[in-house]
């Protein structure tokens, strides 16, 4: 980079005092002015010439590209010389060897003037090569800091996605490596705390901090806002709570305590439990708080219901059974894209396991009804794997879809959910049950009603506070208020594996 022709310099360059410039020179290590380029300029100015700095590739790290000699810099840079000296043309230069934080490379700093290289100039030269290593030395360091943060985040998320498939073995080997005796627990609590993305890093870094590395904190792949935290102790869940509470527009959501291999299904927990909490004044929820239908079953019937429905995977190999019914769970939650975020494969190869599942359930998940029945099947197989086995009477073990939905508890609690809408005169159950009924489409929905597709939407956004619950998304909060339809019978029952008319399981069974 030339010196200033208008004679203007930074002041004291021109001083004859050397701590004027040498001060000038230190002022460059300060955290605010860390900038190679501008200690090359800065140079150029003090020592009224040219610089220039280049690697050992020859690529240019600050100043003005200068012609040289390649057999004098490629001497110097490989270390045969420390520097050189050289006068030609009406021009005085200098090469100078700067020593890269890698060893076994180096740059070249050139200086060019007009003036012969008097004591104050090759004093200037000598000190800004120092500065110069120790900032590139300082970058090395901070560019190792990041690698090492970004491969530390990219264990805790394939910690996590082996949690997400049932691997636990796996997952307890990757994690014992880091974070010793992290895993060393049958149960554990997921947590998803949500800010803003923007200060997603900061959270998760106050969320490691507040649980004292006695959690798994994960920057979540799927949503820009989330933090995903799994922790096997009650101690890190209050921290966890205290730290949103004096921040603004953050929210945590908890689930249920479940075995490790239940990870994926405690994830899909805290999910719907954060929806609820931005509906709470303390911007905090747990799981286990709320009524959900699978606990207003006898616990018989929903056992003998769900084996008989989800039988056609018993014959499977256990991971491949594990795999596929942990990317359902997924897959029910969140869109394809987002399911294979968090368990790190294609979109392609979850939906192939979907629809391996639609297959063998001989079901449609295109279907809100279905989905929302086999979500049921799903959260209740969790749910009763550690219960005692009741084996109930004959009849309550052969008890139909039907038979668990239309309870007493079920329909007293499906009527007092969808009754909250009564109070709306612009009958958002009408919209919200034709919606439900054709797949989640507004379009198809409105020209049913015979409104704007806008109105539909409209009507379903404003349901969603009167039931604390999140519908345009998708998920565990819209499948609880599809079964509501289903057990006061607003909506028809879907077709199931093996459904013939007269059967259990027929959806015109009654």
């Amino acid at each position: 980079m030339a010196g200033r022709e208008d004679g203007i310099r930074q002041a004291g360059v021109r001083a004859v005092d050397a701590s004027a410039w040498a001060q000038e020179l230190l002022d460059h290590l300060r955290p605010t002015g860390q900038d190679v380029p501008r200690v090359v300029a800065w140079l150029a100015d003090a020592v009224q010439g040219t610089a220039s700095l280049q690697d050992d590739t020859g690529t240019l790290l600050g100043g003005t590209r200068a012609t040289l000699d390649e057999h004098l810099v490629a001497a110097v840079t490989a270390g045969r010389i420390a520097s050189a000296a050289w006068e030609g043309q009406g021009r005085h230069l200098r090469l100078v060897r700067v020593v890269h934080p890698n060893r076994s490379s180096a740059g070249v700093l050139a200086v060019s003037r007009e003036t012969p290289f008097d004591r104050r100039a090759s004093d200037i030269v000598t000190h800004t090569v120092q500065v110069i290593e120790l900032l590139l030395k300082a970058s090395e360091m901070t560019a190792a800091g990041r690698r090492l943060e970004r491969a530390t985040s990219d264990l805790r998320l394939a910690i996590l996605q082996l949690l997400m498939v049932e691997d636990t073995v796996s997952a307890r080997r990757v994690a014992a490596g880091l974070w010793p005796g992290l895993l060393d627990t049958d149960t554990a609590c997921v947590y998803v705390v949500e800010g803003t993305a923007e200060e997603r890093d900061r959270l998760a870094e106050e969320c490691i901090g507040a649980t004292g590395e006695r959690a798994l904190v994960v920057l979540c792949p799927a949503v820009d806002e989330h933090v995903i935290v799994v922790t096997p102790g009650e101690a890190e869940a209050q921290e966890l709570r205290a730290l949103i509470g004096p921040r603004p527009r953050t929210f945590i959501g908890g689930s249920a305590r479940q075995s490790l291999a239940r990870t994926a299904t405690a994830y899909g927990q805290a999910v719907s439990a954060l929806a609820v909490a931005h509906f709470r004044p303390d911007k905090a929820a747990v799981y286990a708080e709320r009524t959900h239908p699978e606990r207003l079953t006898d616990p018989a019937a929903l056992r003998g219901w769900t084996a008989r429905l989800l039988h056609p995977l018993d014959t499977l190999p256990h991971h491949t059974r594990a795999e596929l019914l942990a990317t359902t769970r997924l897959g029910l939650e969140f869109t394809a894209v987002n399911a294979a975020k968090v368990l790190g494969v294609s979109r392609n190869t979850v939906r192939a396991r979907m629809e391996r599942v639609e297959a063998l359930l001989r079901t449609d998940f295109t279907d809100l009804t279905a989905r929302a029945v086999v979500h049921l099947a799903l959260n209740s197989q969790v749910s009763l794997a550690d219960a005692p086995a009741d084996p109930g009477t004959t009849e309550a073990a052969r008890a139909s879809l039907y038979d668990l939905l239309s309870g007493p508890a079920m329909r007293t609690w499906a009527q007092e959910l969808l009754a909250r809408l009564d109070q709306d005169t612009r009958d958002l159950r009408r919209s919200l049950r034709s919606w439900i009924a054709e797949g989640g489409n507004a379009e198809r929905a409105a020209q049913t009603l015979g409104v704007h597709a806008q109105t539909v939407r409209e009507h379903v956004r404003s349901a969603e506070p009167v039931l604390e619950r999140q519908l345009l998304a998708g998920g565990s909060d819209l499948y609880e208020v599809v079964l509501a339809h289903l057990a006061l019978g607003d909506l028809e029952q879907p077709a199931l594996h093996g459904a013939k008319p007269g059967l259990p399981d027929s959806p015109v069974h009654r």
